[in-house]
């Protein structure tokens, strides 16, 4: 597999969602605006690339996707942001905190044939 994927968020769920892609060989990159948080992640993913800002992550042509775990504040503006520059995007829940930004970004999502998801657990 390629590693293509950025997670974005390494607090509680990022780190699940970076251990998961990193075990599927597709991890690309990890973003946190922690850096305490990145420097912990680096002692068990040393060869993974650590980023303190994300709009790296988005003008990156070798990353496909990413997988945002940030606080539910930051999801519309980043998915948002995310979908603009061509990503496919994973983006835990909630979408966004109001339902016409949600409904934005399906419509970006589709307009755009772009692969999009939110787990809705």
């Amino acid at each position: 597999m390629n590693k293509n994927v950025a997670v974005i968020g390494a607090g509680y769920w990022g780190k699940n969602l970076v251990r998961n892609f990193y075990e599927l060989d597709a991890l690309a990159a990890i973003c946190d605006k922690d850096e305490r948080k990145l420097n912990e992640l680096k002692e068990k993913y040393p060869d993974v690339p650590l980023h303190l800002n994300h709009s790296s992550l988005f003008n990156d042509p070798d990353i496909h996707a990413v997988a945002i775990a940030t606080p539910a504040a930051s999801h519309y503006s980043l998915t948002k942001e995310a979908l603009l520059a061509g990503k496919d995007v994973f983006v835990e829940k909630p979408i966004s905190l109001h339902y016409e930004e949600g409904a934005e970004l399906v419509d970006l999502a589709s307009s755009k044939n772009i692969s999009w998801n939110t787990i809705l657990l």
